[in-house]
């Protein structure tokens, strides 16, 4: 308000335009190193879930697991990277009450898991495959309810506005990927599950507890960015 009418205009034509440039060019950098942090989206990574082996008496021959696919969605907001997650509804068959990723099973007529994930992520929260733009997998992670996950990273607009199905979420949120970068805030719990000690990441974020397959995912996801720093 204080600024002349020849500053204003300077202000509104020069330097705003520069710094939107200046941002855009900051976040398309980091986009290009998170593809390289990540499997090519083709074909989808190969082989059995990366904790295979930690749940190995407990999971079926890896034929009889159902494929499935989950999207990870990447938000650039100026304060820096954010992880959309989703709160499930308390009645779902699986994973009701926990905090999640928008996903599900791979149906037939999806033409791949990318395919899959975009879907579910539209029909959950509401995100048109234009406001997400998919950069590449995580590891397959095999889940003790019988699904190969693939995990899906995509970056996603900074003007998505939810909307949510209630019959399976019941919020949306976000976590700043630089909490989830720190190792100080991973925890590793044992308990004791089927007579056998189980180990699981956990991480605690506000109000919200973020554990099991989601936790391992964001673990995962962690050690890859890590790995091209």
């Amino acid at each position: 308000m204080s600024l002349d009418e020849a500053s204003r205009l300077h202000y509104m034509d020069e330097v705003l335009p520069a710094r939107a440039a200046e941002h855009a060019m900051h976040v398309s950098a980091q986009v290009d190193g998170y593809r390289r942090a990540l499997h090519p989206l083709s074909p989808p990574p190969m082989g059995s879930g990366r904790n295979r082996e930690e749940l190995a008496d407990l999971l079926p021959e890896p034929s009889a697991l159902v494929p499935a696919a989950v999207l990870i969605g990447l938000v650039p907001r100026p304060a820096g990277w954010q992880v959309m997650l989703t709160l499930r509804t308390d009645d779902l068959r699986h994973h009701a009450g926990q905090v999640s990723f928008p996903g599900g099973r791979i149906e037939a007529y999806d033409a791949d898991p990318v395919a899959a994930a975009l879907r579910e992520a539209r029909e959950e929260i509401g995100l048109p495959a234009q406001q997400a733009e998919p950069l590449g997998y995580l590891d397959p992670f095999d889940t003790i309810t019988g699904f190969h996950v693939y995990p899906v990273v995509a970056c996603v607009a900074t003007d998505f506005t939810p909307k949510l199905d209630p019959r399976e979420v019941a919020d949306v949120f976000e976590v700043p990927l630089d909490y989830l970068m720190d190792a100080s805030n991973i925890r590793e719990v044992e308990r004791e599950y089927a007579g056998k000690t189980r180990r699981y990441y956990e991480y605690a974020f506000e109000h919200q507890r973020i554990w099991g397959a989601t936790a391992a995912m964001l673990v995962n996801l962690r050690e890859r960015l890590e790995a091209v720093r």
